[in-house]
């Protein structure tokens, strides 16, 4: 083992390291080379390509968006009716059972009744009073 320890030669693994070094370092400048030459006259169209291949994505990214966007309001349109429904339904016959449970006073009670939403907006109410006269205090 000491024997190959002496034929160790500093200058010539300097030299080796530093041939690797100059090859790598040409290595480089060729891929840089390579790279502007690239750029100059192929990355053109390679860009285009990839931008009309994204905007094909894009374009049936919104469509399939736009569908299940549409679906969804749709779905919560239904629900929102029905929930409305529901709630009207037992509105009313919480009156009604209310109504029938009250004793029944001197001047009647009034009862309402809310009807569904119409397609202007506004809310209607329906008054329906029981029978018998309404008196008026001033009058007395």
């Amino acid at each position: 083992m000491l024997k190959q320890a002496s034929n160790y030669k500093p200058n010539q693994v300097a030299e080796t390291v530093l041939a690797a070094s100059r090859q790598v370092w040409l290595a480089v400048l060729g891929a840089a080379a390579i790279s502007r030459d690239w750029a100059q006259h192929r990355a053109g169209d390679v860009f285009k390509g990839l931008v009309k291949q994204g905007s094909a994505v894009e374009s049936r990214a919104i469509r399939v968006v736009g569908s299940r966007v549409e679906t969804s309001i749709e779905t919560a349109g239904a629900l929102w009716n029905q929930a409305r429904r529901t709630v009207i339904g037992t509105v009313n016959t919480v009156a009604e059972s209310a109504a029938a449970a009250m004793p029944r006073t001197k001047h009647g009670a009034t009862k309402r009744v809310y009807a569904a939403k119409p397609r202007n907006g506004a809310r209607t109410v329906k008054a329906a009073r029981k029978p018998g006269r309404r008196q008026n205090k001033r009058a007395k």
